[in-house]
């Protein structure tokens, strides 16, 4: 994935899968000033465009904007349960859950032979969960890593062939903890 690729209208795109990915809505997390990039409906319609799950702004109002954040604050907390091999959240789960339950967005074959979802944003939202119920529930959940780049809090899934990749991009905290690597070697040698 290029660096292009991983942002795409000022949003993260690093997870290797969506559910990862709205929780990374929430930059700086870790840090003392978190700020979150869905600050207002219009940002939710500019993500579900940036995700392809729209093709068009599906005109998100307040409540879909209120459900997206509590989807996404629960999905970070279940990923990051299945992280540190934790049990998963009751609360969390029974809300993902809910929301998988709900009626998703059709898929649609266009003229043009792409796949296209079909529905309002909770419909987007649903398929979304779903998508979360398989990732958290499936193969894959034991492939969840936070990346270990400080302070990043971004979740991803590890498709390397041994498991062990240890930061969300190589573009950025990758080249990042290298880089810092290497200036520390660098004040070894010299001093």
């Amino acid at each position: 994935m290029t660096a292009k690729a991983e942002i795409r209208d000022g949003f993260k795109f690093r997870g290797g899968h969506l559910a990862l990915d709205l929780p990374a809505t929430v930059t700086g997390r870790l840090g003392a000033a978190p700020r979150d990039l869905l600050a207002a409906p219009g940002d939710l319609d500019r993500w579900l465009v940036a995700t392809g799950l729209a093709p068009a702004p599906p005109g998100a109002g307040q409540l879909d904007l209120i459900q997206a954040r509590t989807l996404r604050e629960a999905l970070y907390r279940l990923a990051l349960a299945r992280v540190r091999g934790e049990t998963l959240p009751n609360d969390d789960r029974e809300l993902l859950n809910q929301r998988a339950a709900r009626p998703a967005a059709p898929p649609r074959l266009d003229a043009d032979g792409r796949r296209r979802l079909i529905g309002d944003v909770a419909g987007l939202l649903a398929g979304l969960a779903r998508e979360g119920v398989d990732l958290l529930g499936g193969e894959l959940s034991g492939r969840v890593r936070q990346c270990e780049g400080p302070p990043c809090a971004v979740l991803f899934v590890d498709t390397s062939r041994k498991g062990e990749r240890r930061w969300c991009s190589m573009a950025a905290c990758g080249n990042k903890a290298k880089v810092a690597k290497f200036r520390r070697r660098e004040r070894f040698v010299e001093g």
